[in-house]
């Protein structure tokens, strides 16, 4: 069975979740087909659909697994062009990420948000139809999300890799 480990860097504890051989089996499974039943795994794993159901469980519980998602095709439904947006946030302001996060989630072609540390604090991905589109969806919305001090965008040209699974 999966056990927790306590682990101590830099003063701060976190708590990590130890998978051992038979966790890394059913999840190495889920990654390659996240639409196997609990008895295809249990097949595949060689292992009781109750054990696999009980482990799914405990790992969905323990926040190990997170959930299930469709990966869609944006250019499939009309959503040509994909641009990351790098942004650098005027920090004088106490709640500017704050501010910018709540306001940027409203934005419905941002797709996705990602703070960071160093000289960009957050990257925004977004897709939209073509580059007029574009052009409309940062003069009027990204342009006005508060507490922009610089903006710099990459456009998608090509995704080479877009893989999630972990080595398990």
């Amino acid at each position: 069975m999966p056990r927790r480990r306590l682990l101590c860097v830099d003063l701060v504890i976190i708590d990590v979740f130890m998978l051992d051989d038979t966790s890394r089996a059913i999840l190495r499974q889920l990654q390659t087909d996240p639409t196997l039943t609990v008895p295809e795994l249990a097949a595949l794993t060689h292992l009781t659909a109750g054990k696999v159901a009980r482990r799914l469980d405990r790992m969905t519980t323990d926040g190990v697994i997170k959930g299930q998602v469709a990966v869609i095709n944006w250019a499939a439904l009309g959503f040509a062009v994909q641009v990351s947006l790098r942004v650098t946030l005027d920090k004088t302001q106490a709640r500017a990420f704050d501010d910018f996060l709540a306001a940027a989630r409203l934005v419905p072609e941002v797709i996705e948000l990602q703070t960071f540390l160093g000289r960009v604090d957050v990257r925004l991905s977004l897709v939209t139809r073509d580059l007029p589109h574009y052009q409309q969806v940062y003069r009027d919305q990204i342009l006005t999300l508060p507490h922009i001090a610089d903006i710099e965008a990459l456009m998608t040209v090509a995704t080479v890799k877009a893989d999630r699974v972990l080595p398990l």
